[in-house]
């Protein structure tokens, strides 16, 4: 039974590492009350898009009201206080004691009057960004107490990708590094994003980095065909050719799944409804920062058909090697903690063989390498060899030492096991030069036997 042989060659390859993630909202938040209060009116419809500022919902605020009335009438019963009396001390009828008082009992009066102002405030919900609402929680006529649950609010334009790493990979991960996604939800779509952030702290329990990647909420882009980069047989990932899922799409347009044009969630979301208007504040209460610029601030962006909480894909691209020297991982023979092939040289390039056989032209020679990536069915050679060198494939426990004779033989003629090619043919059709170990058409490998010759010293070995 004879050994087969390959021969290194280039091929491109990254350095990448998959693992899972979860697509989050840039921004989120569930909405709750500071005081307890029953519900007066919304200013919302559930699922729509809704400005900075907008006043969401409303609680019953009659009581605040009064307290802000209150507090008015004392802070002008005060202004007049201290205004009598800053008069009556330039005309050295009291003294500067009582302008002092007055004074203070006008900031007291002021002070309180902020104070019943901010109570009034907490009665309205307002939305602190720009985003979609979703389902609400209360209806008007609830009694709701404080931190209760009314009503979640989504900023979905843009979307964070949170995915961890192995250590390992803790140096090659860096800000502004692009990864790949695949979302299983969206079949067929490759999606991109860009890292924006590395945990400093490494999980002590998986030994792990977090890693924090924004991309836009969009369709994506479609998987490539087979002859791409990525796909496979079949045609576009995701789906076989002449698929609705697959179906290209109008030159100029990027193309989308048939299901995701049908599905509810890859449709725009709904239009906002007007802007309900809150109840001005009295005169004197300070105006809401952001209610008072709802109508200058930007609505929510546009969203695309990811929502938070997807699963996700996540491929991280760290280097990119086009001219990658590899072998197949059966050649390869690990032994002690080191890596070694076995190649076939010329025996003019090693010393001491001994006698060999007349018509020997190659020998085994056991070769240490340095491996990088490892890849299904290839690793990368970094030092060791070099590109048309080669290598055995398969039978490597045949070559007991170095300087072990071989020869190649014909694949697929009968009978041709043991013996050499034709002199003037080359070994295989289309192989090359004669007796050439290059592997067959199609990168299928070549057959070499371990020469049977005698050796230095001994007789030849008897036939098995």
């Amino acid at each position: 039974m004879g050994v087969e042989v390959t021969q290194v060659s280039k091929i491109s390859i990254r350095d990448d590492a998959q693992t899972v993630g979860t697509l989050r909202s840039r921004q989120n938040v569930m909405l709750r009350p500071e005081v307890a209060g029953r519900v007066l009116s919304l200013g919302f419809t559930d699922g729509n898009r809704v400005r900075a500022g907008q006043l969401l919902v409303q609680l019953d605020d009659t009581l605040q009201r009064a307290e802000v009335q209150q507090s008015l009438a004392q802070v002008s019963i005060a202004s007049a206080n201290h205004k009598r009396n800053q008069d009556l001390v330039a005309q050295n009828f009291v003294a500067q004691r009582v302008l002092d008082e007055s004074g203070a009992s006008l900031q007291v009066a002021q002070a309180q009057l902020a104070l019943s102002c901010a109570r009034l405030d907490r009665m309205r919900i307002i939305a602190p960004f720009s985003g979609t609402v979703g389902i609400r929680n209360v209806n008007i006529g609830d009694y709701v107490k404080d931190g209760a649950d009314l009503i979640n609010l989504e900023d979905i334009g843009t979307l964070y990708v949170d995915f961890r790493l192995p250590e390992r990979n803790q140096g090659k991960v860096v800000a502004g590094q692009v990864v790949e996604l695949d979302i299983d939800a969206m079949p067929g779509r490759t999606f991109k994003a860009k890292v924006e952030a590395v945990d400093p702290l490494i999980d002590v329990n998986g030994r792990s980095i977090g890693v924090r990647a924004v991309m836009a909420n969009t369709a994506g882009e479609a998987s490539l065909p087979p002859g791409g980069a990525k796909g496979g047989a079949g045609g576009a990932k995701g789906g076989a050719p002449g698929t609705p899922g697959a179906a290209a799409s109008p030159a100029g347009k990027p193309s989308m799944p048939a299901n995701a044009a049908r599905s509810p969630a890859a449709a725009p979301s709904p239009v906002a409804a007007p802007v309900a208007v809150a109840t001005p504040l009295p005169s004197g209460c300070p105006p809401n920062v952001l209610a008072s610029r709802v109508s200058e601030l930007p609505a929510a962006a546009p969203s695309g058909p990811l929502r938070p909480g997807m699963f996700a894909r996540v491929t991280a691209v760290f280097a990119f090697k086009p001219e990658a020297l590899a072998v197949p991982e059966e050649a390869i023979v690990p032994q002690a903690g080191r890596q070694f092939v076995f190649k076939l040289v010329e025996p003019s390039t090693m010393e001491n063989l001994g006698a060999l056989p007349p018509d020997t032209k190659l020998v085994s020679k056991r070769v240490e390498v340095t491996i990088g990536i490892r890849r299904p069915g290839q690793v990368e050679i970094l030092t060791g060899l070099a590109e048309g060198d080669t290598v055995v494939l398969a039978g490597q426990q045949r070559l007991q030492k170095d300087g072990t004779a071989v020869r190649v033989v014909e694949l697929g003629r009968p009978g041709g096991a043991g013996k050499p090619p034709t002199p003037g043919a080359p070994s295989n059709p289309g192989a090359g030069a004669p007796g050439s170990p290059a592997a067959t058409p199609g990168g299928a490998p070549a057959t070499v036997t371990p020469d049977a010759g005698p050796k230095a010293g001994g007789t030849p070995p008897a036939s098995r």
